[in-house]
Formats: C-alpha cells, sequence, structure tokens
C-alpha cells in the first residue's frame, strides 16, 4: 500500500501488548442487565432460558478461538481464559477484549430466538470487557475459585430474596429480613418458609457454567466411504465445582497448569 502525508498519525497509538507468559483472562459483562432483565421478563432469581443463552454465546467464542482454554460463567458475566502462550493479535490488549466482547454481543442477539422465540428483543443488549494477567497458575484458579464463590453467594442471597418477594413482601421488605444473615440462616429460610433444598437446585444456578474442551469419539465415513472412529476435542458445558481438587486433577494436564 502506497504511504502518505497523513500516516504520521499512527505514531499517535499507544503500545498496548500484554505482558508475555501470563494467563490471560477476559471478563465479559452485562452492561445494565438488571433493567434488561426486567424488561424482557426475565425469570426471578434465574431465568434457564437466559443462562443457556449465556452458554451459547461462550461456547461460540471458544470455537472461533482456540487461544482459548476455559471459560466460567455465571448470571451476566462470562470469564475467558487464555494460555500463557498466547499469541493472539501480538497480545495487543484492546484488539483481543474488543473482539472476544464484539463477538459475545453479536452471538447474543443472534441466538436470541433460539432461546426465546416468543419475546421480542425489545432493545440491543450491552457488554463490557476487561483484561487481567496472572502470571501463576494458582493465582489463575483462585480467580476462578472467586468467580464460582461469587456465584454461590450470589444465587443464595436471591434465591432467598424473590422467595420472599413472590410470598408477598415488598423488595424493601425482603431486603430486611435478609440483612445480616448467615448461609446457614438463609438455607434454614428457604427449608423452614418455603420447603426448598438449596442443595437441591438446577447445578447450573448454584455453580455456574464451566467449558473447556473434551476429547471425545466420533463416527465418520473417510474419503474411501468407510466408517471409522476420530477422536475430537469439543467445547463442553458443565456444571462442576471448580474450587475443590478434583476438577483441577481431572483436567490440568489438558489446561497446561500444574497443581
Amino acid at each position: 500500500m502506497a504511504k502518505s502525508k497523513y500516516e504520521y498519525v499512527k505514531k499517535f497509538e499507544r503500545n498496548d501488548s500484554l505482558l508475555p507468559n501470563t494467563w490471560l483472562v477476559i471478563r465479559v459483562d452485562g452492561r445494565g442487565f438488571h433493567k434488561f432483565s426486567d424488561k424482557h421478563g426475565f425469570v426471578k432469581p434465574n431465568d434457564q432460558k437466559a443462562l443457556e443463552l449465556m452458554n451459547k454465546c461462550a461456547e461460540n467464542v471458544m470455537n472461533d478461538f482456540r487461544d482459548i482454554v476455559l471459560a466460567y460463567g455465571q448470571s451476566d458475566e462470562y470469564s475467558f481464559v487464555l494460555k500463557k502462550e498466547c499469541s493472539l493479535y501480538d497480545r495487543r490488549e484492546t484488539k483481543i477484549v474488543s473482539t472476544i466482547v464484539s463477538l459475545f454481543t453479536s452471538n447474543y442477539v443472534f441466538n436470541w430466538n433460539k432461546y426465546f422465540p416468543d419475546k421480542e428483543l425489545l432493545y440491543p443488549p450491552s457488554f463490557d470487557g476487561r483484561v487481567v494477567q496472572y502470571p501463576d497458575d494458582n493465582n489463575l484458579r483462585d480467580y476462578l475459585s472467586w468467580r464460582q464463590t461469587d456465584c454461590h453467594i450470589n444465587n443464595l442471597y436471591n434465591t432467598c430474596f424473590w422467595a420472599l418477594v413472590h410470598s408477598g413482601k415488598t423488595e424493601t421488605e425482603a431486603e430486611n429480613v435478609l440483612r445480616g444473615t448467615v448461609s446457614s440462616e438463609k438455607n434454614e429460610l428457604l427449608y423452614s418458609q418455603f420447603n426448598i433444598n438449596y442443595n437441591k437446585l438446577p447445578e447450573m444456578y448454584r455453580k455456574g457454567s464451566v467449558i473447556i474442551r473434551q476429547e471425545v469419539e466420533m463416527n465418520t465415513i473417510n474419503q474411501k466411504g468407510l466408517d471409522v472412529t476420530r477422536k475430537k476435542n469439543i467445547v463442553t458445558v458443565s456444571h462442576e465445582d471448580i474450587i475443590r481438587d478434583e476438577f483441577w486433577k481431572k483436567n490440568n494436564s489438558k489446561l497446561g497448569l500444574k497443581f
């Protein structure tokens, strides 16, 4: 491409390359999703279809970027973990974040009708994003443990809050009932007043969703027309405990972690 006298303006661009040899975590968060969920009549405290739509968006992002080795989502947020040796876009922060956020958002709009065929999308959803770098495997694991703990704390509170509201209390009254309570008291409230055993609620609500690539055997037909079985890594959603050791012992090698 021919150069022009205006090309000097490129010198004003900031070098935003991320540090090498660090885990990159891009967290995508819904912007104004409290209002968005109200306007679109999401079921409270958890809308299964809305959560499944978030999972679908994350699956598609992972299928598009092989550098993403794990994703964890809950409520209106998703965290994408890119491997340490990732060289995507020369590790330019704005390029990586903007691409993942825009792809996630466009997938949300594109797939809306598949999950809400009877609901019109009233206005465009939007998501923001940030990147955090973690130099150590334990830092990364602690980050993911933090997000799952956040899922548990928020969901337990919201389950109690909406049970109280659905029973006839105002939102202010429900807040007052729950103010200062600990987890055991919230569990007791659910069971004694609403016959809800919190531990039997769907794991997606309590633990969030974790996505990794799992090796599966697939039957295909080769060029000679013969049936063959091949192994293929498939993006898979589960709802596991990622705080305890079991998940990491099972998946360390495929994720490139050492514990």
